[in-house]
């Protein structure tokens, strides 16, 4: 899962960096409204932590030119503004749920771990499933028939943006932005690379499912027909 953050205090920023990146999330970080909107008009990113007092442009009104714009990505508001009319307000505007600062870590977490779930039809609990094999979102294991190997960082944000895709094609284009970054050098073939990782260790469990090539196209979990 790939997550934005768009807060102006940068202190806070990092400490959120650093709280997701150890929980196995990959994320951008944007200090004020214009170019978190612009970064979250992409449409690369998952979830979107949003605060409200931003400088250039506030988090209401990046919020709300997102709605406009058809840009569902869900929005978790952060903010030290906790007044009922401000909570009302950025949840009649589109946000999907909201925290006030200070904000306490296993909470934070567990409120990205639920808005994942509901924007997923793919996921049960803690594990994403796709025919025989299972991605758990907690130890970062990938599973088969009692069988299980952990995942690097990158390899799991993969795996995890290929269960939830289900068998559609993902092609390079969209996984360098996703897992690499909006601004990134990272070239095919790196994607390439992990890639062929994850197929040896999908082979290593005797899985029946293959990561397919669609020539000039793209890539797609398969388990017999994509």
């Amino acid at each position: 899962m790939r997550i934005l953050i768009i807060e102006d205090e940068v202190a806070l920023a990092d400490a959120l960096q650093n709280i997701l990146q150890k929980n196995k999330y990959l994320t951008d970080a944007c200090h004020d409204g214009v170019s978190g909107l612009d970064c979250a008009m992409s449409g690369i990113y998952d979830l979107i932590i949003l605060d409200i007092m931003l400088p250039k442009m506030n988090g209401f009104d990046v919020l709300r030119t997102l709605r406009i714009n058809k840009i569902a990505t869900p929005v978790l508001m952060l903010t030290a503004r906790d007044e009922i009319a401000d909570k009302v307000t950025g949840l009649d505007i589109g946000a999907d749920d909201y925290m006030t600062k200070p904000f306490n870590t296993d909470e934070l977490l567990a409120r990205i771990r639920s808005l994942g779930r509901r924007s997923s039809n793919a996921v049960c609990e803690n594990n994403l499933y796709f025919s025989d094999i299972t991605l758990n979102l907690s130890t970062y294991e990938l599973s088969c028939n009692g069988n299980s190997l952990k995942l690097g960082l990158k390899e799991f944000c993969i795996m995890e943006l290929f269960f939830r895709s289900g068998s559609a094609v993902i092609s390079k284009e969209q996984l360098i932005e996703k897992i690499w970054g909006y601004d990134s050098d990272a070239e095919y073939n790196n994607v390439e690379v992990y890639i062929s990782f994850l197929r040896k260790k999908l082979m290593h469990l005797n899985s029946e499912v293959t990561i397919k090539t669609i020539r000039g196209v793209g890539y797609c979990l398969s388990s017999g027909k994509c």
